[in-house]
């Protein structure tokens, strides 16, 4: 049962990571560009994006990765590696939701440099590599 959960984990966090690389992107898209019907239709695919795909996938991320340290508690409650984890995912977490925020100030016309969104981008992709390295490498 361990093995079919954390598959399921790994399908569903790579989802999650997919729609947080790509939301960023959809935010710089949206601010360059000044045709209303190209802003409409970004709109569209950041709320189909953000609730169709990453919200959802980011939950079922976390019910499978907790049913994990669950059924293996005794060996998890003192990884201090997936503490480190944990807390780079709650760090996500936060940013899911900034992309939430972000994308009801762009849907009610307010406006970003997209330097901020290039930057953000980023973000995901660091929290990945680490997240990464302590799942594999587990140095602590």
């Amino acid at each position: 049962m361990y093995m079919w959960f954390k598959a399921i984990h790994l399908i569903f966090m790579v989802a999650w990571f997919a729609g947080m690389f790509y939301i960023w992107r959809l935010f710089v898209y949206h601010v360059e560009t000044e045709h209303q019907p190209v802003r409409d239709q970004l709109a569209i695919m950041e709320r189909k994006l953000y609730q169709i795909i990453m919200t959802p996938a980011m939950i079922i991320t976390w019910v499978f990765g907790l049913a994990m340290v669950i059924l293996q508690w005794k060996a998890f409650s003192t990884a201090g590696w997936l503490h480190a984890k944990i807390t780079l995912v709650l760090f996500l977490v936060f940013w899911h939701f900034l992309a939430g925020y972000y994308r009801k100030q762009l849907l009610a016309g307010r406006s970003y440099p997209s330097k901020r969104f290039r930057l953000m981008n980023e973000v995901p992709t660091v929290v990945l590599i680490l997240v990464i390295i302590l799942a594999v490498i587990r140095p602590f």
